[in-house]
């Protein structure tokens, strides 16, 4: 129904009113007429100087940020879905987040948020995307990139990108360990015992060791979804395998679902990227 029909079909039900003369198309259009879009966005940020992804009240965060931005374009508050939640210190390449508007975006949305937001914040897409698109609920898997600086002196350009580790290990032991990843585990042991995650089984796609270059080696894993700490807790524990402080048999029954204190340090956050989301 066209608006100039809807008024008229409005003024046959009451013959004796006069309809006002309409001043736009927005007062024809009832609310629940208007046309909802969804965006998707993807995202890269240095995690260094914000407290993570989530909005948090008088904390800077990439959240918090983009949806300002949101909100100065769109002239309404306008929540952001997100693939995966990074912690405080944590990076991304490859962020995916979702939301909704009525409002017609500027012609560019992409170069518009970015002249919104701050320089360790990049919008690398901004596009409409398929009706009910969810960055978190549709997506089929993350995967993360932890990166150590193992050089005998740390490298002052790494030093917000990667965990210095100047000590020895066995790099057969971290890809022995990185081989016992892949398929369905409980992960219990590599998350915060106070959670609130409720089922603790992660599938794990894939996993392995490389390295970039003589100084840096770089850990990526791949699942259909992360906990919190998950990734750096199991780097911690490796660590301690390629160190002799534990064993293969060791690391092995503690994705059995074994208590959290029976595994290792949760490594520094900044070594951490989030660099894929699947669809």
């Amino acid at each position: 129904m066209t608006c100039r029909r809807f008024v008229a079909h409005i003024w046959c039900l009451n013959p004796g009113a006069t309809p006002a003369a309409p001043r736009d198309a927005e007062v024809l259009t009832p609310r629940y007429f208007r046309a909802v879009t969804t965006y998707r966005l993807d995202i890269a940020y240095d995690g260094t100087r914000f407290r993570g992804w989530a909005r948090q009240g008088g904390l800077r965060t990439v959240q918090g940020e983009i949806e300002g931005a949101l909100e100065r374009l769109f002239g309404a508050p306008t929540p952001l879905t997100v693939a995966g939640r990074t912690d405080a210190g944590v990076h991304a390449r490859g962020q995916v987040a979702s939301f909704q508007a009525e409002k017609v975006p500027p012609a560019d949305l992409r170069r518009a948020l970015n002249a919104l937001t701050p320089a360790d914040i990049a919008i690398t897409r901004a596009a409409p995307a398929a009706d009910g698109f969810d960055a978190r609920r549709q997506a089929v898997s993350r995967r993360y990139r932890y990166r150590l600086d193992i050089g005998a002196v740390a490298n002052p350009f790494e030093r917000h990108f990667a965990t210095h580790w100047p000590f020895p290990l066995d790099r057969d032991a971290l890809d022995a360990c990185a081989a016992l990843l892949p398929g369905t585990h409980d992960f219990t042991a590599f998350t915060p015992t106070d959670t609130e995650h409720v089922r603790f089984e992660r599938r794990v796609l894939e996993a392995a060791w490389t390295a970039e270059t003589e100084a840096i080696l770089s850990f990526e894993v791949e699942a259909d979804a992360f906990m919190r700490n998950m990734v750096r807790a199991l780097v911690g524990t490796m660590l301690e395998v390629a160190a002799s402080r534990r064993d293969l048999a060791n690391f092995a029954e503690l994705l059995k679902g074994r208590p959290r204190p029976e595994a290792g340090e949760t490594a520094p956050a900044h070594g951490l990227c989030l660099v894929a989301v699947r669809y």
